[in-house]
């Protein structure tokens, strides 16, 4: 899940590619809030997962980020 959630970061948000790895923080990911609302909308619409920006915000790094998302995946 991790690689499909950096091709969406890197691909729709235009993140950096270098600076997302499963450590890195929201802020080392240099993602701002607005990033991860899009990334909430992209989830629910190609994924078909409900995730809110706020549970993605209180993930403390773009690895457990992706472990939420693959929970949520796994539950739909």
């Amino acid at each position: 899940m991790f690689e499909t959630l950096k091709e969406v970061l890197v691909g729709k948000l235009k993140a950096t590619s270098e600076k997302i790895t499963p450590e890195a923080t929201v802020e080392e990911a240099e993602l701002d809030s607005l990033s991860i609302v899009e990334l909430s909308i992209i989830l629910e619409k190609d994924f078909t997962i409900t995730i809110t920006d706020d549970e993605l915000l209180a993930a403390p790094t773009i690895g457990d980020m992706a472990k939420l998302i693959e929970e949520r995946n796994a539950a739909a």
